[in-house]
This record gives structure tokens, C-alpha cells and sequence, in this order.
């Protein structure tokens, strides 16, 4: 039998010998020995008393009203002091460009986006800044 062979089944009955082991030495515990214990670490003092647990803070109630919240909001949302949902920044960057007037015509334009592509100035597909992360 060639030596990885004999090695390899050796280690596979060490482990089973040491599974073996092990559960023989975590037997079922019996309901009775259970409150033993539990007897015990009262006795010694090792119990945490009824109540007096982890306590969890309860959080604040507001005094507010829903209609009043309802109304503050629609306030600030006509008032303009609330960002648009998503990603405000790039939102409001949208819409400045949007309004800004262009000097170039189309043919203009089509020949920048050639120049560009041939320089290597074009960022490649899928790789700009709103690209999904992989």
C-alpha cells in the first residue's frame, strides 16, 4: 500500500476514535441532575434574581401629534429644506446642467465625443462613477 494511502487512513480512524470519545463524554444530562445544578448556583449565589435582568430603555414618546408632524413636513417640503430622496448631490448636479444653455451645435458635439475617444479621454462603459460595484 502505497505511504499517503496507509497516512490518510490512519488520520481517518484517529478522528473517528476522537469522535467516539467525545460523545461518550457528553452524555444526556437527566431532567434531575438539570435542577441539581441549578440548586447549587442558587445556593452559591451565582443566579441573577427575578428582575433584576439586562433592563432595555424604552424609547421617548413624542408630544407631537401626527397631523402636526404631517404638517411640518409638508412645510419644509414647499419651503424647500427637504434634499430630494436619493442622492441629493448628484441630483442638483443633474439639473444645473440641464438649465445651462449649450453653444455647440450637434455636429460640434459629435466631433469633441470623436476627439475624445480617439485620445483616450472617454471613460469606458460600466466604469463611471454611478457604475454598480461588483
Amino acid at each position: 500500500m502505497p505511504s499517503k494511502l496507509k497516512l490518510t487512513l490512519t488520520a481517518a480512524a484517529a478522528s473517528l476514535l476522537c469522535h467516539a470519545a467525545m460523545a461518550q463524554t457528553t452524555a444526556p444530562v437527566s431532567r434531575a441532575e438539570v435542577k441539581a445544578e441549578t440548586r447549587a448556583a442558587e445556593k452559591a449565589g451565582k443566579l441573577t434574581p427575578a428582575g433584576e435582568g439586562p433592563t432595555f430603555v424604552v424609547p421617548k414618546t413624542s408630544n407631537t401629534t401626527r397631523a402636526k408632524r404631517k404638517a411640518d413636513t409638508r412645510a419644509a417640503e414647499k419651503a424647500g429644506e427637504i434634499p430630494p430622496a436619493g442622492d441629493a448631490a448628484i441630483a442638483e448636479q443633474d439639473e444645473a446642467m440641464r438649465a445651462q444653455k449649450t453653444t455647440a451645435n450637434r455636429a460640434e458635439r459629435k466631433a469633441q465625443t470623436r476627439a475624445l475617444e480617439r485620445s483616450g479621454g472617454l471613460t469606458p462603459a460600466g466604469e463611471g462613477p454611478d457604475a454598480p460595484k461588483k
